[in-house]
C-alpha cells in the first residue's frame, strides 16, 4: 500500500527541481496597504448584492478583521488583488492548487476541451479516464461516482451508508468539516468556527439527533459510544487528518481503532479526503497510514481548481447507487469536461517520481523554520502539520482535538495574519485553517516567506500593537 510514514510529522528542506522564473502577475511589491481602495471598493458594492459580500463565510475576513481582498489573478505561488498588489499564496484556493495558479498544462486542456463543448448531460470518455485514475490510486476505490462538490459526495454517502447498514446514526467528530450537509453541522470547525457559530439555524432535531458528535483523537469515547449504541451507527466519518480546525494529525493507533470498530459492529468507516487525497500521496491517507476505508470522499485537487467531488469505494457497497440500485444520486454537471479534464492533467503531473517527495521535503523545512523562528521571538507556537499541508497554532501545547484548538490565542493570529499579508504573504484569514503548499512554490518564494514571518513573529515577541 505505499510507504508508511510516522504519526508526529510535525515539523521539514526544500529544493526547487522545476527552476524558477517571476511568477508575478502584477507590478507592485514590498509593504501592502491592506485597506486597498479598488478592494474596498468592490466589498462594498458586493455587500448589496451578496449575503455579507462574500460567496463562502471565511473569505469574509471575520477572523482577523478589515474588508477581504478581491483577487484578480494568480500565476505560479502568487496571486494578484484588485489593487495590483502580488501575494505569495498559502490558501491555493483552499487546496486544489497543488500545481499553483493557472499551471500551463492544466491551462492549454482547457482550452482544448471547452473549444469542443463546455458540458452534454451524456457521459465522456473524460469522465470514464478521471474515474479510472482515482480506482487505481486510491486504495479503497472499487467503484466511483462524480458529482460537483464535496458536500454532495458527503450527503450522497451518508444516504449510500444508511441504505447498506439499514441503520441511522452517523459518528461524526468535534472540528471535522465535511460540507453544509445538514446533519454534519455539528460541532463542524473550519468556517462555523471562524464566525463563532456553534450550529446552524436551520436545522431540525430530527436531523441531528441521529448524529453522534465525538471529540477526535478519544478512541476510548468511541468504544463507550460503541458499546451502548453501536448496533445503531450506520457509519463513522472523519477527516483522516483534520484540516478544518487547523491541521491535527491523528494519535498513533486512533484510525486503526476505528477501523476495528466499525468492522466488529458491522459499521462504515467513511474518510473524507477532500483535504488529504492527492496531497498527501496518489493514495491519500488511507495509503499513508495503511488504513482502509470502506468509503472515501475526493474533491478539490481531483478537479485541478474548478468545482468537483466525488465519493466511492468497495464494489458491494456501490452497487446501491442508481441506476444500478436503489439509493438515488444524480447530477446535471456530475463529471462535466471541464472539470474532469483539469483534473486529469493535475493528476499526470502529480503521477511524476519524486514528486510527492519534493512536497515533503518543502513542507517539513517550512515548518521547522517557522517554529524555530517563533522560538527565537519568544512566541509560543505549536506548528503541525504533514506532507505539504499545516498550521500554526499560537498555544504552548501541541494541539490534539477542537477543543485544544479552540483554546489557541485567536488574537495574536489575527495580528499575525496582518503582518504577513503587510509583507505580501497571504494565508487563509482564519486560525481554524491550512497553509498549503504547491509545486510552484520556490526557493525565493520559501526565502520570502520566512522573512515576512520573521518580521511578524519579533513583532509579537515585543508586543506591538497591528
Amino acid at each position: 500500500m505505499g510507504r508508511r510514514f510516522p504519526y508526529h510529522g510535525y515539523i521539514i528542506l526544500i529544493y526547487n527541481i522545476f527552476g524558477t522564473r517571476d511568477l508575478s502577475p502584477c507590478p507592485k511589491k514590498g509593504m501592502v496597504n491592506i485597506s486597498g481602495s479598488k478592494s474596498k471598493a468592490l466589498f462594498a458594492e458586493a455587500q448589496r448584492y451578496i449575503p455579507g459580500g462574500v460567496n463562502s463565510p471565511v473569505r469574509a475576513f471575520k477572523a482577523v478583521g478589515g474588508d477581504p481582498l478581491f483577487i484578480s489573478k494568480g500565476e505560479g505561488s502568487r496571486i494578484c488583488d484588485a489593487d495590483g498588489h502580488t501575494y505569495i499564496d498559502y490558501v491555493c484556493s483552499w487546496g486544489p492548487h497543488i500545481l499553483g495558479h493557472a499551471h500551463p498544462r492544466v491551462m492549454a486542456a482547457l482550452k482544448e476541451t471547452a473549444a469542443r463543448g463546455t458540458s452534454f448531460g451524456a457521459p465522456t470518455a473524460l469522465e470514464l479516464q478521471l474515474a479510472r485514475m482515482l480506482v487505481e490510486a486510491v486504495p479503497s476505490l472499487e467503484l466511483v461516482r462524480l458529482v460537483n462538490s464535496g458536500t454532495e459526495a458527503v450527503s450522497s454517502a451518508l444516504r449510500l451508508a444508511r441504505a447498506y447498514t439499514g441503520r441511522s446514526r452517523i459518528v461524526k467528530f468535534a472540528g471535522c468539516y465535511h460540507g453544509h450537509v445538514d446533519s454534519l453541522l455539528i460541532k463542524a470547525g473550519s468556517g462555523v468556527s471562524t464566525l463563532g457559530l456553534p450550529d446552524s439555524p436551520g436545522i431540525t432535531p430530527g436531523t441531528a439527533q441521529d448524529t453522534l458528535a465525538l471529540p477526535y483523537n478519544d478512541l476510548e469515547f468511541v468504544r463507550e459510544v460503541f458499546a451502548r449504541q453501536g448496533e445503531e451507527i450506520a457509519a463513522v466519518i472523519l477527516e483522516p487528518v483534520a484540516a478544518n480546525m487547523g491541521v491535527v494529525l491523528p494519535r498513533p493507533g486512533f484510525l486503526e481503532g476505528l477501523r476495528e470498530l466499525t468492522t466488529r459492529f458491522g459499521a462504515l468507516l467513511i474518510f473524507d479526503e477532500v483535504i488529504t487525497g492527492f496531497r498527501l500521496g496518489a493514495g491519500g491517507a488511507q495509503e499513508y497510514f495503511n488504513v482502509i476505508p470502506d468509503l472515501t470522499i475526493l474533491g478539490k485537487i481531483i478537479g485541478g481548481g474548478l468545482p468537483v467531488g466525488a465519493y466511492g469505494g468497495r464494489r458491494e457497497i456501490m452497487e446501491l447507487v442508481a441506476p444500478l440500485g436503489p439509493v438515488y444520486q444524480a447530477g446535471t454537471l456530475a463529471g462535466n469536461p471541464l472539470a474532469v479534464t483539469a483534473g486529469i492533467a493535475t493528476l499526470e503531473i502529480l503521477a511524476r517520481p519524486g514528486t510527492y517527495t519534493l512536497l515533503e521535503e518543502r513542507g517539513l523545512r517550512l515548518r521547522e523554520a517557522l517554529a524555530r523562528l517563533a522560538a527565537a521571538a519568544g512566541v509560543p507556537v505549536s506548528v503541525q502539520g504533514i506532507a505539504s499541508l499545516f498550521t500554526v497554532f499560537f498555544t504552548l501545547h501541541p494541539v490534539a482535538d477542537y477543543a485544544e484548538a479552540a483554546c489557541c490565542d485567536q488574537q495574536r493570529f489575527r495580528r499575525f495574519f496582518r503582518l504577513l499579508l503587510q509583507n505580501g504573504i497571504y494565508i487563509a484569514p482564519s486560525p481554524f485553517e491550512a497553509w498549503f503548499l504547491s509545486l510552484a512554490h520556490s526557493e525565493e518564494d520559501l526565502e520570502a516567506t520566512l522573512a515576512a514571518a520573521e518580521k511578524a513573529f519579533f513583532a509579537l515577541g515585543e508586543g506591538r500593537q497591528i
